[in-house]
């Protein structure tokens, strides 16, 4: 009479964690996808690289809070990389390598980063918001965007990016509902690192996957090695090819983990063992992907530290440009906070910003 909870998801894998092909295909094997590989290591370190930046700028008090993406890099940088430039891409906070991918300057990154609305808008010539701090709540947004682009006869797709905790709320369950009802092309990617803030996975959902939520809804899932990039690329693709093809939704669980803290408010130490961390760091997704490059002469220790050197260089004239551009918002007017709340602004907010400014003038506000 009851059918037990499906549990039936391979996870899929392309390469062992010492970056072994777990298997030949002969037609589109791990040896044709070489050189897509080597952009994916470039674009991951890169990403590392300024994660690492960034939180040293915060420890020293530069810039404020923000979630590291260390250990997730491949999740969602390899598959940002399968969208086209006219798709979507809608992050919530920890996808900052999707966004330096897809454009985001890395100085408006750290202007945002250091609190200043000049940096919000990262790549207003592409499709891809900002960060979403709230929890679920881009997905029904990143619903609509892709209703609305079919309205327009518009063949883009959207891809959403948010972790294991959002599974847990409303707004996830709205979306998929939505997006499943209307066929809405959204590709609804679930970056799993296994703890929602400090919550462990399995105590903050019953769930034998993530995965087969999608299926509650009628929508098709797959689960993936989060920190294997080219299983990911693969997975990826098929899931833009098919929201794209018949326009509907479909979603992927990448399995990751967070090597880093949820936030630099964060102390990981109170709530999980530092044995977990060593385990997940034998699977780092830049090493593994990276010994696969080198057993295959595309990648070698001196083009790393040529990258690397590269890498810093363009982290180092970020940071200037932005400390730059802080030095000079800091001059200017407080009542930059009035600006975007409304796209035409009302009359109490006018008043308030007439009010704002008298008493910055004269010197009344603290």
């Amino acid at each position: 009479m009851f059918k037990e909870p499906d549990t039936d998801f391979d996870c899929h894998r392309a390469l062992a964690p010492d970056g072994t092909p777990v298997r030949d295909d002969p037609e589109d094997g791990p040896d044709e996808r070489v050189g897509q590989m080597e952009q994916l290591f470039r674009a991951m370190l890169r990403a590392r690289r300024f994660d690492e930046r960034m939180l040293t700028l915060q420890r020293s008090g530069e810039i404020g809070t923000f979630a590291p993406i260390k250990g997730q890099e491949a999740a969602h940088i390899a598959a940002a990389s399968c969208l086209a430039d006219h798709d979507w891409f809608v992050p919530s906070f920890r996808e900052t390598g999707a966004l330096l991918l897809r454009g985001a300057p890395m100085a408006d990154i750290l202007l945002a980063k250091a609190g200043w609305n000049e940096g919000g808008a990262m790549n207003e010539d592409g499709r891809t918001l900002p960060d979403t701090v709230p929890v679920a709540s881009q997905l029904p947004i990143a619903v609509g965007l892709a209703l609305a682009g079919r309205r327009r006869g518009d063949d883009a797709i959207v891809m959403a990016g948010f972790g294991d905790g959002a599974t847990s709320g409303g707004d996830f369950h709205e979306a998929m509902n939505f997006a499943a009802i209307y066929g809405a092309p959204v590709v609804f990617l679930c970056q799993n690192n296994g703890w929602a803030i400090s919550t462990p996975r399995q105590a903050q959902t019953a769930s034998a996957t993530l995965a087969q939520k999608a299926h509650a809804y009628g929508i098709p899932a797959a689960q993936v090695d989060g920190n294997d990039a080219l299983a990911v690329t693969e997975v990826a693709e098929a899931a833009v090819a098919r929201a794209r093809g018949e326009g509907t939704p479909v979603m992927i669980e990448a399995l990751t983990y967070r090597m880093e803290v949820h936030t630099t408010a964060d102390d990981p130490a109170r709530y999980r063992d530092e044995e977990e961390v060593e385990k997940w760091q034998d699977r780092d997704p830049i090493d593994r992907l990276a010994a696969f490059l080198k057993d295959r002469s595309q990648l070698d220790d001196g083009m790393v530290e040529s990258l690397e050197t590269q890498i810093g260089e363009e982290i180092d004239a970020a940071w200037d440009d932005a400390r730059a551009r802080i030095d000079e918002l800091r001059d200017g007017s407080d009542a930059v906070i009035f600006d975007h709340v409304f796209a035409a602004p009302t009359g109490p907010l006018e008043r308030q910003r007439r009010e704002f400014e008298t008493l910055e003038k004269e010197g009344l506000l603290g």
